[in-house]
């Protein structure tokens, strides 16, 4: 019998301004991605940079980027992208409804 290891779960990135002061930004972001996917995710890193950057990636893959995509995302369009990369079968429930669906 062999014991074959797990593959390496999805590892997220947030790479926030310090000068800027988005360290709770990028906390309360963390937050909302690891209460969704949980153990799917092998963790999420906060990663201090400088000169207005506010990233975030899934294992290299760049999910969303301030200047790029214009400002900060809501979580719900965060959670879709990154749901996209590491799950796209997963449902999000009410996330995945445009808004004013029913449920």
């Amino acid at each position: 019998m062999t014991d074959t290891p797990e593959p390496p779960k999805p590892q997220v990135s947030i790479t926030y301004c310090t000068g800027c002061n988005w360290l709770l930004r990028a906390g309360w972001m963390a937050q909302e991605l690891l209460q969704t996917f949980g153990q799917d995710l092998g963790g999420v890193t906060l990663v201090p940079g400088y000169g207005g950057v506010y990233e975030i990636s899934v294992d290299g893959v760049l999910l969303w980027e301030r200047k790029r995509d214009g400002g900060f995302p809501e979580p719900k369009v965060i959670k879709q992208r990154l749901r996209d990369v590491i799950a796209p079968e997963r449902d999000l429930g009410h996330s995945d409804r445009p808004t004013g669906a029913a449920p």
